[in-house]
């Protein structure tokens, strides 16, 4: 039973230079229970369907349906999301920086829990202490009267954790968890992510495809505010059925570092037909008058792919 569905989802941002189309068309279902991975490079439209979900976009014109357990998301008023934001639907933001440094960090998870509406003013700082220990910060009751400033990398990346832990939410959206962590502490809070998602639904936004491969039961590839591909963790990995995909895997270190040529295009201009195809290394005619549907490939259920030239036999 699916969690969250995203259907014909379209983001748009007017700019002075034109309408930047952050996400076009997209639809999207994640399980009950599933850890879905959105991989993609920088300015894809993978953080921008997140924040989507939780409708914290600013200036954006969304098209589409969204919903959560089936209620439309894009229907509710404001008072009726801010019930559902933090309680059952939260957010792991990417940066550590986004903790207030005037502020205590147990106090801002205290904070956080009293206005969900999760605890009264006398017991939200032994849940923020007990959502820090949850995370496995060693004397949670000793940092969590500490200011930001005072934690490590990692110690606030546990601690964003925590926040959006908090008050014990159905469905997770992480956007970018592991950005900018040494190769040590990222692999710590990504068994930490595996850890405490066990029982929940995940969106997991991210550019570290190894993080992705040890957390995810799905991937979805984005790209120039579209999807791809996606199907099982496995399978992507294995069996990559699109060349932007492909280009991905050949990007990463023990692959051979190889680039994927060219930039990607402009949201405000994007190209006609496959929007891949002038990056791509196999283009054919096609590509570049008809844009292609996402389809299940023949030999693989449940494997989608959005791409005219791949064999799909």
């Amino acid at each position: 039973m699916s969690i969250l569905a995203i259907n014909d989802l379209k983001v748009q941002f007017p700019t002075p230079e034109g309408l930047v189309k952050a996400v076009n068309s997209v639809d999207l279902e994640l399980e009950e229970g599933e850890r879905l991975g959105m991989i993609g490079e920088t300015g894809s439209g993978k953080t921008v369907l997140g924040l989507a979900v939780v409708r914290l976009l600013s200036g954006a014109e969304v098209e589409g349906n969204i919903e959560y357990r089936g209620k439309k998301l894009l229907l509710l008023d404001e008072a009726e999301m801010r019930k559902l934001r933090g309680r059952e639907i939260s957010v792991i933001f990417q940066s550590p920086n986004s903790l207030n440094p005037v502020l205590k960090v147990g106090d801002q998870i205290a904070e956080s829990i009293r206005l969900v509406g999760c605890s009264n003013r006398q017991d939200a700082k032994k849940k923020a202490v007990q959502a820090m220990e949850a995370v496995g910060m060693p004397d949670a009751e000793l940092w969590a009267d500490r200011y930001p400033h005072q934690f490590s990398g990692g110690m606030k990346e546990r601690a964003m954790i925590a926040l959006g832990l908090a008050c014990d939410p159905r469905l997770i959206i992480a956007d970018e968890p592991t950005k900018g962590l040494d190769a040590n502490i990222k692999a710590q809070v990504v068994e930490l992510i595996r850890d405490v998602t066990t029982d929940k639904s995940l969106l997991f936004i991210t550019h570290d495809l190894s993080a992705a491969a040890q957390i995810c039961d799905r991937i979805a590839v984005m790209y120039c505010g579209e999807i791809v591909e996606v199907g099982r963790t496995e399978e992507i990995f294995a069996n990559p059925l699109h060349p932007y995909t492909e280009g991905l895997f050949r990007s990463l270190p023990i692959m051979g570092m190889k680039a994927i040529r060219g930039a990607s295009p402009s949201l405000i201009d994007i190209p006609s037909g496959c929007r891949f195809h002038p990056r791509c290394d196999r283009p054919c005619e096609n590509c570049a008058k008809a844009h292609p549907p996402l389809v299940e490939a023949e030999s693989s259920p449940g494997h989608l792919m959005r791409c005219f030239q791949h064999d799909r036999g």
